[in-house]
């Protein structure tokens, strides 16, 4: 065996016990301290895992057990919150069935402050950018200036705040606002009117009710207008179609209550969009219905009857001769469609004649028939809630010849809202009441006494006539018993009369047994078509207006059609050529 091998094994034992190897090397067995440590290390070591098993075996024994137990609901606790009202400083306008047609939405203001913008010129070029309504060259001026804070736009919608936001100029900041907003647009704007950008009431309601609006806004208090949208939209809408197909330059239209004096509707037009008023004309916030006065024409007569059966100066059975013209002060009086021959009270109306309504005031005299018309409410400017009212136009001095003329509607110019209310109280029983645009939530009013209930009879009597064997014909809406009566006039031109320019209208009452509405038409310059063969006359272009205004807004106010009550012309001697 090789001297430097080494055998691997046990130490040599002995009989005497085991071969010392030497003292250079040491012990396997540790000493007693160092087996002590390693005891400690090893107990500590068993309790940590001991813990973590135990951690470990407790969770792992919660998540069986969640997992086997059935799911309960989640129990959440519910609480009220109460959100106070948004208060805005103008408060809403409803029509008389709760319909919004004013209300204010909340908006935001743009401002800025120069001093903390280094480039004015890149300011404006971005703000421009994404409202490109403002000018660039006008906001380099303010962005430039040395004020601390100024106002660049107001009103801005959701899309323009945010857009604005998207530029990243601190400068820009933004202040609760809020802005008037027409829910329908042009629908009843000569009633409603507009506010300017302050939100101050300039015109209509907005105007005449400014302190009772803006009062009522801490209260949430609406102001309610008499107004039916639904018969609002169709009275714009026939009279728009008319206007169209007659080429006429304006219209007016208005629909009340004969027994409360409430206006159900009124149309000026053209009219214009309230949410939007920068460029409208004179001509477009000009309230025809109130603020403009017009020659009528044969409309009036229904006053001169009226005065003249009340005063007991004629009756039904009375009559005039009508067969020639006649001169009074160098004027001669003709009528537009001579019979020729002597005509009754009643045909007087129904064919409109010019000669027997004028010797018929003769008859009344000058001082009785202005005393009447002041009654009726035709010698003033009418009672409404509206700033924009216009007054009669009528002579200073009341000659024979003024007596005569004003008899058939000349000589004397009133608004169409004066016109109904006194055609209101003709037919109501003879009480005069002041029209309002306030619902008017009592009813029946009595309202002032101006001629007599049989007085009333006869005139509902003479209207309905009119449309079954008179000019009115065109107005006769089936079912609805309407009665009426056409006006038409010459516009004043010069010092004198344009005969191609015309005010054409028609006044029509319904149901003429028990009367409920007055519907008014009236066409300013009507022109001729080949369906009216030429003519443009109130019969022709205004009385069918007010005819599909009955039929399209008679169910809307609960008004049911049904046959005709003969008992109406009951002991009247009514002579009609047939």
């Amino acid at each position: 065996m090789n001297a430097l091998s080494t055998t691997v094994g046990p130490p040599a034992m002995s009989r005497r016990g085991p071969v010392s190897t030497g003292p250079n090397i040491p012990s396997l067995v540790g000493s007693e301290p160092q087996q002590r440590g390693m005891g400690i290390a090893r107990s500590r070591l068993v309790f940590v895992v001991i813990l973590f098993c135990a951690a470990f075996f407790v969770m792992a024994a919660r998540t069986v057990e969640l997992s086997l137990k059935k799911a309960e609901p989640m129990q959440v606790t519910k609480q009220h919150v109460t959100v106070p009202p948004v208060q805005f400083t103008r408060a809403d306008i409803l029509d008389r069935n709760g319909e919004v047609l004013a209300t204010n939405l909340g908006t935001s203001s743009l401002y800025a402050y120069p001093a903390r913008i280094r480039d004015p010129e890149e300011a404006a070029r971005k703000l421009v950018s994404v409202l490109p309504n403002l000018s660039e060259g006008h906001l380099i001026q303010k962005l430039s200036a040395s004020k601390g804070y100024i106002r660049l736009q107001q009103r801005l919608s959701p899309r323009q705040k945010w857009a604005v936001n998207a530029l990243g100029i601190p400068a820009f900041e933004f202040a609760p606002d809020e802005e008037r907003i027409y829910p329908h647009g042009r629908l009843a704007v000569h009633a409603l009117g507009a506010v300017n950008y302050k939100n101050e009431g300039i015109s209509g309601a907005e105007r005449y009710f400014e302190r009772r609006l803006s009062d009522a806004a801490s209260t949430n208090q609406a102001l309610r207008l008499s107004i039916d949208s639904r018969v609002q939209y169709a009275l714009a809408d026939e009279l728009e179609s008319a206007m169209r197909v007659f080429q006429a330059i304006g219209a007016a239209g208005v629909v009340m209550d004969v027994n409360t004096g409430e206006v159900i509707a009124m149309v000026s037009l053209p009219d214009f969009d309230p949410n939007t008023t920068r460029g409208v004309s004179g001509n477009q916030r000009f309230n025809r219905v109130t603020q403009g006065v017009y020659e009528l024409g044969s409309v009036f007569k229904t006053f001169t009857l009226a005065a003249a059966l009340d005063d007991g100066v004629v009756d039904f059975s009375d009559g005039y001769d009508a067969s020639l013209p006649m001169k009074v002060g160098g004027y001669t009086i003709r009528d537009d469609h001579p019979k020729g021959r002597y005509l009754t009270v009643p045909e007087i109306y129904a064919y409109s004649s010019n000669i027997g309504t004028a010797r018929m005031a003769l008859d009344l005299g000058t001082e009785q028939q202005q005393r009447y018309l002041s009654d009726f409410g035709l010698l003033r400017a009418p009672d409404i809630e509206l700033v924009e009212v216009g007054a009669p136009l009528f002579p200073a001095r009341w000659r024979k010849t003024s007596t005569v003329t004003i008899s058939y509607g000349h000589g004397i110019s009133v608004s169409p809202l004066a016109l109904v209310t006194g055609i209101a109280s003709m037919v109501n029983g003879g009480r005069l009441l002041p029209a309002t645009l306030i619902r008017n939530s009592e009813g029946w009013r009595q309202g002032k006494r101006v001629i007599a209930p049989d007085t009333s009879r006869k005139i509902r009597q003479l209207m309905r006539m009119v449309v079954t064997k008179g000019t009115g014909g065109r107005a006769d809406a089936v079912g609805y018993r309407v009665g009426g009566k056409t006006g038409t006039a010459e516009k004043a031109s010069n010092g004198g009369y344009d005969r191609k320019a015309l005010i054409s209208s028609f006044v029509g009452v319904y149901p003429m047994d028990d009367p409920q509405y007055v519907v008014f038409a009236l066409l300013d310059e009507p022109k001729g078509t080949k369906a009216t063969y030429g003519f443009s006359s109130g019969g022709w272009v205004a009385a069918p207006v007010v005819k599909n205004v009955i039929l399209r807004t008679a169910p809307l106010l609960g008004v049911a059609p049904k046959t005709e009550d003969e008992g109406l012309y009951k002991n009247v001697a009514l002579r009609i050529e047939e």
